[in-house]
């Protein structure tokens, strides 16, 4: 059985959904980010990086969340495009735009529009700016098919549903308006049964989530190089 280290944030519910649409089996290890779980020598033997998530397959131990969804589409043949370098261009492309693209700038959009301390205005506004071009990218792809390779749902749907829950987080409450589509894909899917039973993965467990003091010491460890300097 696969183990699945899991916290609810958007990089492991890609993985959550990819685990439920294929049913696969797996267990569920909760890995407390805010209490600093992540940083355990436990968990650091398998994912160095201290990020979740990570699944452990038998002797197979995949990090870095679109890492995790094509190695399961590979193993299990599903939610993969038709196997031609056209199609397989496309789903490369496209899934690591999400992963080096989507989400480190929204993610750091969140990090200095929510949790940075002043002076951030320089930062908030490189961030924003490139996250909804991003989003600008992506929303742009889904007006021309229904899912992100064309007709077929796909891994990177599912990688592109993960970030999307957060979007109004990530851009504000009018983000919508600018991405019709990415809202209509996101719709799409939250409506299936397998995100609905993603979604509920995170009332298994209580996870902390007040971003206080000692949640910043551990989910922002550069920190403490200010604190040394000052």
């Amino acid at each position: 059985m696969i183990k699945f280290y899991y916290h609810p944030s958007p990089n492991p519910a890609k993985v959550a959904l990819f685990l439920e649409e294929a049913n696969l089996p797996y267990e569920l290890i909760p890995v407390d980010t805010r209490k600093g779980e992540q940083h355990s020598p436990e968990y650091t033997a398998i994912n160095p990086n201290a990020k979740t998530p990570a699944i452990v397959d038998g002797s197979a131990v995949v990090f870095d969340s679109n890492a995790i969804l094509l190695y399961l589409a590979e193993k299990t043949g599903k939610f993969l495009p038709k196997n031609t370098p056209e199609q397989r261009a496309q789903m490369l492309s496209w899934l690591m735009f999400v992963a080096t693209g989507i989400g480190p700038y929204s993610g750091q959009a969140v990090h200095f529009k929510h949790f940075a301390p002043e002076p951030k205005t320089y930062a908030v506004n490189r961030y924003d700016f490139e996250a909804q071009r991003h989003w600008g990218l992506i929303d742009a792809q889904l007006s021309k098919h229904q899912y992100m390779l064309g007709d077929s749902y796909s891994l990177v749907d599912m990688a592109v549903w993960g970030w999307a829950r957060a979007v109004p987080f990530i851009l504000g409450d009018k983000a919508w308006d600018n991405l019709p589509n990415v809202k209509r894909l996101l719709d799409e899917i939250n409506a299936r049964p397998a995100a609905q039973r993603a979604e509920a993965l995170k009332s298994r467990h209580t996870f902390k989530t007040e971003m206080d003091e000692d949640a910043r010491r551990v989910m922002f460890p550069q920190n403490a190089r200010l604190d040394a300097a000052s």
